[in-house]
């Protein structure tokens, strides 16, 4: 009878195929290739043009032929509203509506990358960690494979070799399955990974090119607007200089607007016409609350309501993340007087209420600052854009771009390149919590 170590040797196959696969998803997603030669490269030639790379010229021509159907949209668009400030208004705000949720979705995916990233990255290295370890013993079972012991009937030495050969593969084997099959798990999920990432790299892009289109939109709406507005209420180099001018003077915000408000004529207009506005509701009676997002009458040169009664009700000015909320430490042993939302590069910013603009330009350690008088004896105070994009005096409906974000932070919250958005409410002079007054929707996208 002869002696055999078949089992031993079917687990060699399978670590064989395991290792095969496991050498494949470790060193990356490269396409097999059949073993060619490579030739050595050629010296280059001294004066020899080097070959142009090669160009998708109909990759080109869709491109070129979107964008000239954008652009005859777009003016299609602007002949429809021209002389009409509520359809203007309205295409205004619902482009600016649609680039915020393609933001946040852009923020979302490229967060879920990241960590499908960090996923793969902890998975390869496992598989490196067991690939030392398998190395040792698929070396060893390959070894015993070229010698193996011989049948039982050709000498007694051989068949106590052959038990004992037995004993020990038979010792390891229990340990090199479990191996084999955490092997196979950690190839499964590296798979899945891979899938999934390719699946949110395709939506990405394709909110790239969406939000590439509204941007290209969002632009010439502006544009628009800020003529229509600089023919209806043109700011005097003189009142935009007077404005800067006490903007360097005026170490405090609070005096900043106050001083605004009654020397600068433009912003005095704006003050005036806050004022003016409706009052709130008398005690006891019951308000009615509009939904302010749905815009019943976009024409509007008021507050659809007061300031107070809108609670709950508004649009968060950018998407992002919340990094510091009102009250938090603010390092320096004091508190946070207002929130702080980090963006994606060149993000919209969106007026958070309605209201008439008293301040847009520089201001100390804030940067860029805007300030939006909501009547009421309130203000908002948005700092850290890289441009503003309406004017002095101007009107602003909730959800109407106003500026755009930067390449990186600025003014008294810069921090690590990220640009972030400072808002912050002020109820005459003194800082309030924005967040009653958030809508519920936003507060949870901002909380993550």
């Amino acid at each position: 009878m002869t002696f055999r170590i078949g089992p031993p040797f079917r687990a060699l196959a399978l670590l064989f195929a395991l290792g095969a696969g496991m050498s494949v998803c470790v060193s990356g997603s490269r396409a097999q290739q059949p073993n060619v030669p490579v030739p050595p490269p050629r010296p280059a030639v001294p004066g020899a043009a080097r070959p142009l790379p090669q160009i998708d010229t109909q990759a080109l021509r869709g491109d070129v032929q979107r964008n000239e159907a954008l652009q005859a949209q777009v003016r299609g668009e602007l002949e429809a509203a021209s002389g009409d400030r509520g359809k203007l208004a309205r295409m205004l705000v619902d482009t600016t509506g649609r680039i915020r949720e393609v933001e946040q979705q852009l923020i979302e995916v490229e967060a879920r990358m990241a960590e499908l990233d960090r996923v793969g990255a902890g998975i390869r290295a496992s598989l490196v960690k067991r690939r030392a370890l398998l190395e040792e013993v698929l070396g060893a079972l390959v070894r015993l494979g070229r010698n193996p012991p011989p049948p039982l009937l050709m000498r007694p030495d051989d068949a106590l070799d052959a038990v004992r050969s037995a004993i020990l593969l038979g010792a390891i084997l229990p340990e090199m399955r479990v191996e084999a099959e955490t092997l196979a798990a950690d190839l499964s999920e590296l798979a899945r990974v891979r899938s999934e990432l390719s699946t949110a790299r395709d939506r990405l892009e394709a909110l790239r090119r969406a939000l590439d289109e509204d941007r290209a939109r969002i632009s010439a709406l502006v544009a628009e607007r800020q003529r229509r507005q600089a023919e209806a209420n043109p700011v005097q180099t003189g009142e935009r200089a007077q404005a800067e001018a006490l903007a360097k003077s005026t170490g405090d915000v609070h005096d900043l607007v106050t001083r605004l408000e009654t020397e600068v004529a433009p912003a005095a207009r704006a003050a005036d016409a806050a004022r003016a506005e409706a009052p709130a509701p008398a005690e006891g009676t019951p308000a009615v609350r509009t939904d302010l997002a749905a815009l019943p009458n976009p024409a509007r040169l008021a507050p659809a309501m007061p300031f107070v009664e809108a609670k709950g009700l508004l649009p968060l000015p950018v998407a992002g993340v919340r990094l510091r909320d009102f009250g938090a430490p603010d390092g320096f042993g004091g508190s946070e007087k207002g929130l702080t939302l980090a963006t994606r590069v060149g993000a919209q910013v969106a007026a958070p209420c309605d209201g008439w603009v008293v301040y847009a330009g520089p201001f100390r350690s804030y940067g860029q600052l805007l300030i939006i008088n909501g009547g009421g004896g309130y203000h908002v105070l948005m700092a850290g854009m890289d441009r503003i994009t309406v004017e002095l005096g101007q009107f602003v409906l909730a959800g109407e771009p106003v500026a755009v974000m930067g390449g990186g932070s600025r003014g008294a919250n810069a921090a690590s390149g990220q640009p972030q958005l400072y808002v912050e409410f002020r109820k005459d002079g003194i800082s309030i919590d924005p967040a009653p007054w958030w809508a519920a929707t936003d507060s949870q996208k901002v909380r993550g």
